[in-house]
């Protein structure tokens, strides 16, 4: 399954591994991390917002906000470099932040900390990773990006004074994310990538870290202890440079191989690649459960206009075709009964993979935009130990969504047999998932989901090739519509 230059780039061990729920715990833990830098700090992401808290009060002297402390790092260490790259299609937000244009002003007048947008890509693609790497000796890598509306707590709590944006104060909804945090080989190997990104964005070469010592937060307790960890990738074709398409790979594997059972986070579901290899499993003998918690709805215009029409034509013809009741697709809500919005990338299969990463469940994510995502897998000799911690995140996650307890949890598991009927059981808590109800989109909705206007397969130069003729293409002929019944 994991086969390097195929479905994964690298395989690397890690001393040390750890899932990250939720911005909150993220942003305390990778400050901590970059007050132990010496020689290099590594940025990549979708986003940066220089104003954002990373946590409400710091035990040391630096300050709390981004940018100041971005700011106050180099001057406690003489030599650090810290280096930013960010997405440049969303630059112009950075005109609208304050003092943001002001602080990267000030920053570009500096040799200690060098900023760069990211436009190497092809038409209409996106600079999607999150990574952070701290001298090559910890690294961080998922869903969660350094901007406003992102910090939450565990507990998505209703009344939360502290979701609010920076400046205006205004607050937001809760937001549910991961990432995971690696050491050793693998962050090693992460900081080659991010470096390699910086080049091919424009930057100058960076060298690598000469030094090495402990960056691990010791806040954060390992969950796993020297483990393969394989890193995957997305990467539209671009300027000579072949698609990269290994995150497809491993899902595509990973649904056709899962046994008893999957669960999924993801902000959309829109693939027609996962959908098809989904398709295929539950209407074949021996499909496992299939659990997908999902937002309710779009953030935005995009995901309103393309994602969710996408889901709901993609659901439609799953649904349709899983007589055995094996698939299910969820949204949490708070205990007042607020959406939460979903943005974290995970994936646990049979409680023997892990995967973490910035992929969405979307075509963008499989074949054009830039993505980075980590699997621990059990099945791999130097993990046969990480197994019970792989089944146990299980627990921890649907105990998040259901106001539960962990332990609840995988009693009701072990009682039921089944992801669906523990989430049935334990759904009178005001804390609860419930099933995505069905919807039918729109002409202009279904045309644009369709066409694949919005979520392209590819870059230009494949663009041809692997998306047309559209969303469906291929599921028309897998499902049973029925006498007089059209295809979805």
């Amino acid at each position: 399954m994991l086969e390097t230059g195929r479905s994964c780039w690298r395989i690397e061990r890690a001393g040390r591994a750890s899932l990250i729920v939720d911005a909150a715990d993220y942003f305390r833990l990778v400050r901590q991390a970059m007050v132990a830098a010496r020689e290099q700090i590594l940025l990549i992401g979708w986003d940066f917002d220089t104003r954002i808290a990373l946590l409400p009060k710091a035990a040391d002297e630096g300050p709390t906000e981004l940018g100041a402390f971005l700011s106050w790092l180099p001057r406690q260490r003489p030599g650090l470099q810290v280096y930013i790259l960010k997405w440049d299609l969303g630059a112009v937000k950075l005109l609208g932040r304050g003092t943001t244009a002001l602080r990267l002003a000030w920053w570009a007048a500096r040799n200690d900390i060098h900023f760069k947008l990211d436009g190497a890509h092809a038409a209409g693609a996106s600079h999607h990773q999150k990574i952070v790497v701290i001298d090559d000796a910890v690294a961080f890598c998922g869903g969660i990006d350094m901007t406003a509306d992102r910090w939450d707590t565990r507990g998505h709590r209703d009344d939360d004074p502290r979701r609010r944006r920076p400046t205006t104060r205004r607050r937001y909804g809760p937001w549910h994310d991961a990432t995971m945090a690696v050491d050793g080989a693998a962050a090693k190997a992460l900081g080659e990538l991010a470096r390699e990104r910086w080049q091919a964005a424009g930057g100058e070469p960076i060298a690598p870290p000469a030094g090495a010592g402990e960056r691990w937060p010791e806040a954060l307790p390992p969950m796993f202890e020297e483990v393969d960890v394989a890193i995957a990738r997305t990467r539209g074709a671009y300027d000579g440079n072949p698609a990269i398409r290994e995150i497809e790979a491993l899902f595509v594997e990973h649904i056709r191989t899962a046994e008893r059972y999957i669960y999924a986070e993801n902000q959309y579901f829109a693939s027609r690649r996962i959908a098809q290899a989904i398709l295929e499993r539950v209407q074949a003998p021996g499909c496992p459960e299939i659990v997908i918690v999902n937002p309710r709805t779009g953030a935005g215009w995009l995901e309103e206009e393309a994602m969710s029409p996408a889901r709901a034509r993609l659901l439609q013809a799953i649904r349709r075709a899983d007589k055995a009741g094996r698939f299910q697709m969820y949204y949490p809500v708070t205990a007042e009964g607020a959406d939460i919005y979903v943005h974290a990338k995970v994936f646990i299969a049979d409680g023997r993979v892990l995967r973490v990463g910035s992929a969405n469940m979307n075509n963008r994510s499989m074949g054009l935009d830039s993505e980075c995502d980590l699997a621990i897998d059990a099945a791999l000799p130097a993990n046969a130990a990480a197994e019970p911690a792989i089944a146990g995140l299980v627990h921890d996650l649907l105990a998040e969504h259901l106001g539960s307890d962990p332990a609840v949890v995988a009693a009701q598991i072990a009682r039921t047999g089944s992801l669906i009927a523990a989430i049935t059981a334990l759904a009178h808590n005001p804390r609860r998932l419930v099933t995505m109800p069905p919807s039918a989109p729109n002409a202009a909705e279904a045309a644009l989901a369709e066409n694949e206007l919005l979520d392209p397969e590819g870059s230009s130069e494949d663009f041809e090739r692997i998306a047309r003729p559209g969303l469906l293409r291929g599921l028309r002929r897998r499902v049973p519509f029925g006498r007089g019944r059209r295809a979805p």
